[in-house]
């Protein structure tokens, strides 16, 4: 069950788009690296980012393509 205090914010992360979802993880991370608990819950913030990044993390489509057994392979 998600921290009742979070839980506003994770809803809020999941709508950002993959770039500035990591550059958001990123900074805070950093920021709780050089002032470690600067942020109240900075780590479970972390925690929640980092589940919400690797959910949104897509392998690249596969450029080729093996034809089918009866396709004539123009």
């Amino acid at each position: 069950m998600a921290n009742p205090l979070l839980a506003p914010l994770l809803r809020w992360f999941d709508r950002l788009s993959f770039p500035r979802l990591f550059l958001l993880s990123a900074a805070l991370f950093l920021l709780d690296l050089v002032l470690p608990d600067f942020i109240p819950f900075a780590d479970e913030l972390l925690l929640g980012l980092a589940t919400l990044l690797l959910a949104r993390w897509k392998k690249p489509a596969a450029t080729d393509k093996v034809p089918a057994a009866g396709d004539p392979g123009r």
